[in-house]
């Protein structure tokens, strides 16, 4: 079996880091849902159509990736747990200010500073928790990911309560941002203080990543452009290729989203039991498997059990590599994640659209066979690593 950490558990501090950890991945969750489960109140209140509130939301992850060198170069010089606190301050009043959003241009700027803020926490988040998981000699960074997916639905749970309770967004996003910026300087004395990576004097600063770090961020461009693929078209797909009855069209990002999380929460114990590569190429087996399973079935059931094996499939791949590189000696674990994330990032934000075209072109039905192809890069660049 694949040993995963030689560093011995610690119990009281290691468990204060564990926690602090989470509740910042809880932060950034539930955050990000509360936005989401308000866009169509935004989109009514300002009157964009389809294709106008497309190109606003663009902006949050053209910050969110245009920021990502800027993050990689401030890891390398102050510690993460200080840029996770700004970022996480920063992304609530961003989130605040976005519900008193009067006018599209607004929403845009919002957005972009939205996708900033989130992207410094985000990168941040992730580096303390690769220093969290080296004080443990199991597994247990999966679990992060599993707290944002639940404060995620606990989130969008209290945005149907608000609406119906028919509370503007402004109010709901500045209760929430004041809440969530409670609990992170409540729990920001017990992060970890990991010191700063200094970038090699003769390597660039934005440099592109090493081939080592390029395979891990190709990895990670096949599990995220998966995700993307499942938030935008999982939806459309029951829709207009399954037939769903209206009710149950949201059924298929349900079962995505369960067995995401589900997934996630799993994950370390398997990856304890058999080691990370063969858990991500077990991963890359089940995205595979299960959009061909969606293409080729496309019934509410065997559609529905698709979905859930690409959840499965995707719920640990992510956590999994950053704990993998996070561990470069040249980089350290905040700039490593960073230059992951850059490549990364790409997949969430450039394959949903070509989806799109590919069902102009064929059907969605190909279009999800073809992105089948995704789970096949991963079990051969897990193959590839050393």
């Amino acid at each position: 079996m694949q040993p995963l950490l030689a560093a011995p558990e610690t119990s009281a501090a290691a468990s204060r880091a564990r926690l602090a950890t989470a509740v910042f991945f809880l932060v950034s969750g539930f955050g990000f849902s509360t936005w989401a489960s308000r866009i169509p109140t935004m989109q009514h209140r300002l009157g964009l159509n389809e294709a106008e509130l497309g190109g606003v939301l663009l902006a949050l992850p053209t910050g969110l990736l245009l920021t990502l060198p800027v993050t990689g170069l401030l890891l390398r010089r102050y510690s993460s747990r200080r840029i996770m606190l700004i970022g996480a301050l920063l992304y609530n009043v961003a989130l605040a200010l976005l519900g008193f959003a009067e006018h599209t241009w607004q929403l845009v700027v919002l957005l972009f500073c939205f996708g900033s803020s989130r992207n410094l926490l985000n990168i941040s988040v992730n580096a303390q928790s690769v220093g969290v998981q080296a004080l443990y000699s199991r597994s247990i960074i999966a679990t992060f990911h599993g707290v944002w997916s639940v404060a995620g639905f606990a989130a969008a749970a209290v945005g149907v309560a608000v609406i119906g309770a028919g509370i503007a967004p402004g109010y709901h996003f500045l209760a929430v941002g004041v809440v969530l910026s409670g609990l992170a300087l409540a729990f920001f004395p017990g992060t970890l203080a990991l010191p700063p990576t200094p970038a090699q004097p003769d390597r660039p600063a934005f440099a592109l990543p090493d081939k080592v770090m390029l395979k891990f961020g190709l990895i990670c461009f096949a599990c995220m452009a998966c995700e993307g693929t499942m938030y935008d078209w999982s939806g459309v797909y029951f829709e207009k290729v399954v037939h769903a009855p209206r009710g149950w069209v949201a059924a298929g990002f349900a079962t995505y989203m369960i067995a995401m999380t589900l997934g996630r929460f799993v994950g370390d114990w398997l990856a304890n039991r058999i080691g990370i590569k063969p858990l991500l190429r077990g991963s890359g087996v089940l995205m595979t498997t299960g959009l061909l399973l969606a293409a080729a079935l496309p019934t509410p059931l065997t559609a529905g059990l698709g979905f859930a094996l690409v959840g499965l499939g995707v719920s640990c791949v992510v956590p999994m590599v950053f704990s993998m590189a996070g561990r470069s000696a040249t980089l350290g674990s905040g700039a490593a994640i960073a230059a992951v994330s850059t490549v990364g990032y790409l997949g969430f934000l450039i394959v949903p659209p070509v989806v799109g075209f590919l069902a102009a072109a064929l059907d969605l039905r190909w279009s999800f066979a073809l992105m089948a192809l995704l789970g096949a890069v991963v079990v051969a660049l897990v193959s590839k690593l050393e």
